[in-house]
């Protein structure tokens, strides 16, 4: 019964003057077999016109030959082979103020303009290019050791881009920040040089190293990739005890607060 008192009856078939005019909405080559009667599943071409389904093999067909050209490992440095002197432009792609991620604690984090590594599948593509940014000046140095002052900053992060390709920013900065602070403040660093990579190379690159307390070295490698790991991309990657490295004479792995190496 409807609204208006009026008793309705139902059917579950049509009449054939209804069928026809459904069947007649229904573009033809949807008519012309049942997909659900013969359990066929829907195909692209039921759906796209000839043009569509050509673009899109051109388009995967690019995306093939792009795949091919695409370095399948990051680039491997001879010693001093790269140096800031040659490469850097001065320029910082991000500053970010009391994060959480890039570290321990409460940071500081600078990002560095310009990297050689080209690490496939890197997640900063775009600061790979040295001219990318904004130019660091001493207003911003300023700026963050200002920032780090405040008692629940742990510390400095540098990232990248290459760090160690723009010593000439980052050294001047770090060590304003051990005049200033001294230990009180820790410096963390991302690096795709390993750490025994960094000791046989330029006299600048090992001068930054010695005022890192944590440094997470190594290239990003998309084979090794862990979403599970803290502080690094992949397997191959380390958390890294600086000076207790330097003092020993041998690689440290850094502790957590329960005295144990991140996993």
């Amino acid at each position: 019964m409807n609204q208006y008192g009026v008793i309705r009856l139902t059917t579950n078939h049509k009449d054939e003057n209804a069928k026809q005019t459904e069947k007649s909405l229904i573009p033809k080559k949807y008519t012309e077999r049942s997909m659900v009667e013969d359990k066929q599943e829907a195909r692209p071409e039921d759906f796209l016109s000839e043009e569509d389904i050509k673009r899109a093999e051109l388009i995967q067909k690019r995306l093939a030959r792009r795949a091919q050209r695409a370095p399948k490992s990051p680039n491997n440095p001879e010693p001093k082979e790269w140096l800031a002197k040659d490469w850097s432009r001065g320029k910082i792609a991000d500053y970010k103020a009391y994060n959480f991620v890039d570290g321990e604690g409460v940071r500081c984090s600078i990002y560095v303009s310009g990297c050689l590594f080209a690490c496939p599948g890197c997640y900063n593509r775009v600061v790979q290019n040295f001219n990318y940014g904004i130019d660091y000046t001493e207003a911003l140095q300023n700026q963050i050791l200002e920032d780090i002052g405040a008692s629940y900053c742990q510390g400095l992060t540098l990232l990248g881009g290459e760090p160690m390709l723009n010593t000439n920013i980052l050294l001047p900065l770090c060590q304003a920040l051990r005049d200033r602070y001294g230990h009180s403040k820790d410096i963390w660093c991302w690096s795709g040089y390993t750490f025994e990579e960094l000791l046989v190379d330029s006299e600048d690159k090992l001068a930054l190293l010695d005022l890192i307390d944590v440094l997470v070295d190594g290239r990003f490698l998309q084979d090794q990739m862990d979403l599970t790991l803290q502080f690094r991309g992949s397997r191959n990657q380390r958390i890294i005890d600086v000076p207790a490295s330097l003092q020993k004479n041998e690689l440290v792995l850094w502790t957590n607060a329960d005295g144990l190496p991140y996993k």
